[in-house]
C-alpha cells in the first residue's frame, strides 16, 4: 500500500512539475491563454528562424498561438508605425537589427527585462530593457570555392584590391550587403583609413545586386559569382553544410550585430508579449537557434559551428548597436551609392 502511495505520488508530481501550465519560469502564462495569441513581427528567415521557434514555444505553452508577420526591418518599422499611428496596433513582439531603435525613438517601445536578464551579457541587451538580443550577426566576405583556388583564396582584406579580383566581386545593396561591409570597413579602420580602403575597392567594378544578403549568398553558391562582401558568415556556412562550394572568410575588421527582440508599449497582448520574449532568451529557444544554424546571444548555448563565433573562430569583432546602426546606416548607403554606382 505504500509503496503504491509513493509510486503514485512521484508520477503525479513529476507529471505536475513537468505541466507547462505549472512551469516555474512562466509567470505570465495563465493570464497568456486567456489573451490566447502572441503576433510578432519578425525579420526572421521563416523557415529556419521562425517556424521552430514557433513549433517550440506552443509546445511548450498550449493555448498561446503565435501569429507571425516577416519582412525586413525597413518595411517592419513602417508597418508598426502605421498601425499606431491609426490607432490600430496588431503588433505585441519586434525582432530585428534595425526594428528597435527608430520604434523607440517614436515612443512605441516599452521596458521589459526578461527573466534570464543577469545570464545575458551587458554589451547584448539595452541596459533599461528597451531591447535584448538573441542572435548574433557577423559580417564578413564569402567565396566560391570551384571559382575560386584554395591559393588565391585572399588572406587579408587588401588582398580584394588585387587587379584580379576587378569584376568578380559582389555584394547585396541592402543594409545587411554592402553598406555593412562599409560599415565594417569604417568602424574597424577608422574613418581616414577606411575611406582609402574604399575608394581603392571601389576601382574593382563591384557588382551591385537588388537582393538582400541571404539571396547574395545564394547566388554565390550556385557559382554565379566569385566573392561575396557583407554576407553573415552563418548563411555561408549552413549552404556550406548542405554541400555548396562556398567559404565565408574571417578577414578583419568585422562588424557585429544583433538581431534584438522588444515588446510594443501599447502591445494588444502584453502577457503573451512578456511570455514569449521571455522565451526567445531562454536556453531552450537558443538551443532551436542554435540547431537551425543560427549563433545564439546567449552565452550558456555554444554554435552548431564554433568557428562561427570570435571565441571557436579565432577573429575578432566589432560590435556596434542597434542606436549606432541606425544612426549610420543611411550614410554608409549613401556611400555605397556615392562610391560604387
Amino acid at each position: 500500500m505504500s509503496r503504491r502511495w509513493t509510486a503514485a505520488t512521484t508520477f503525479l508530481l513529476s507529471a505536475l512539475m513537468g505541466s507547462p501550465t505549472l512551469a516555474a519560469d512562466s509567470p505570465n502564462y495563465e493570464k497568456a491563454k486567456r489573451e490566447g495569441e502572441v503576433r510578432w513581427y519578425t525579420t526572421n528567415i521563416i523557415d529556419t528562424g521562425v517556424i521552430p521557434i514557433v513549433t517550440a514555444f506552443e509546445k511548450r505553452y498550449p493555448g498561446v498561438k503565435v501569429i507571425y508577420s516577416r519582412g525586413d526591418s525597413p518595411q517592419t518599422v513602417v508597418k508598426i508605425l502605421n498601425e499606431a499611428k491609426a490607432g490600430r496596433l496588431e503588433a505585441d513582439v519586434v525582432g530585428g537589427t534595425g526594428t528597435s531603435a527608430p520604434l523607440q525613438k517614436a515612443g512605441l517601445l516599452t521596458t521589459y527585462k526578461v527573466m534570464n536578464w543577469d545570464a545575458i551579457p551587458a554589451e547584448r541587451k539595452d541596459p533599461n530593457g528597451y531591447w535584448t538580443s538573441n542572435i548574433l550577426y557577423f559580417h564578413t566576405p564569402a567565396v566560391n570555392t570551384d571559382l575560386v583556388k584554395a591559393a588565391d583564396i585572399p588572406a587579408k582584406l587588401e588582398d580584394l584590391l588585387a587587379p584580379k579580383w576587378k569584376g568578380k566581386i559582389a555584394w547585396s545593396t541592402s543594409s545587411l550587403g554592402g553598406p555593412a561591409f562599409i560599415g565594417s570597413v569604417l568602424v574597424g579602420m577608422g574613418q581616414e583609413k577606411g575611406m582609402e580602403f574604399l575608394r581603392k575597392l571601389a576601382k574593382q567594378e563591384i557588382i551591385n545586386l537588388g537582393v538582400s544578403a541571404r539571396a547574395a549568398v545564394e547566388r554565390v553558391s550556385a557559382s554565379e559569382y566569385a566573392v561575396a562582401l557583407g554576407i553573415l558568415n552563418f548563411h555561408a556556412q549552413i549552404d556550406a553544410d548542405k554541400g555548396a562550394p562556398i567559404r565565408w572568410l574571417p578577414l578583419e575588421p568585422i562588424l557585429g550585430t544583433f538581431s534584438v527582440e522588444a515588446v510594443l508599449k501599447d502591445a494588444p497582448r502584453p502577457n503573451a508579449a512578456r511570455l514569449f520574449v521571455d522565451f526567445l532568451m531562454s536556453e531552450d529557444a537558443a538551443r532551436v537557434l542554435a540547431n537551425a544554424g543560427f549563433l545564439p546571444a546567449l552565452a550558456s548555448v555554444p554554435a552548431k559551428t564554433p568557428s562561427l563565433k570570435p571565441e571557436g573562430g579565432n577573429f575578432k569583432a566589432n560590435f556596434v548597436t542597434p542606436d549606432f546602426l541606425a544612426e549610420n546606416t543611411e550614410k554608409w548607403m549613401a556611400l555605397r551609392k556615392e562610391l560604387f554606382e
